[in-house]
């Protein structure tokens, strides 16, 4: 079992979309970036061109720009735009055993503590924007 990395490579799109500004970029390179297929990169740029973040320019010269603020858009905004279900942790599939009172209350149980951390985790992405992402890049730079 793992956890999607959709909301990172998002994340990783929109910054190198902003490192590069004005200079439209293939998905093939965007995807030599990440170390994956460029065909991963397409599906998630038709997300954020859908949210309204990037934009595609075609023929020669032609590739992807990022058209919002980097500063406006904060990583709850990628995260629900490339993960819509926002489901971070997944409960049992089935129904629980009748007869166990571990199966019959751990759903309950398990959703406070995932609503919880989810909010938490919410809070923490909404305070932070690709232009954030993008300044402590570039102060790793220097250092």
């Amino acid at each position: 079992m793992s956890l999607s990395s959709k909301l990172s490579v998002g994340i990783h799109i929109l910054t190198i979309l902003a490192l590069k500004r004005g200079d439209p970029l293939t998905s093939e390179y965007i995807a030599g970036s990440v170390c994956t297929n460029p065909v991963v990169i397409r599906r998630l740029l038709g997300h954020l061109r859908a949210a309204g973040f990037v934009e595609s320019k075609t023929g020669v010269g032609g590739g992807w720009l990022l058209v919002a603020d980097p500063a406006e858009i904060n990583l709850l905004e990628v995260l629900r735009v490339v993960e819509p279900q926002h489901q971070m942790f997944a409960l049992h599939h089935g129904e629980p055993n009748p007869e166990c009172f571990v199966a019959c209350n751990i759903q309950k149980v398990l959703m406070d503590i995932y609503d919880e951390a989810w909010e938490g985790m919410a809070k923490r992405l909404e305070r932070s924007t690709i232009a954030s992402v993008t300044a402590t890049l570039l102060e790793r730079l220097q250092t």
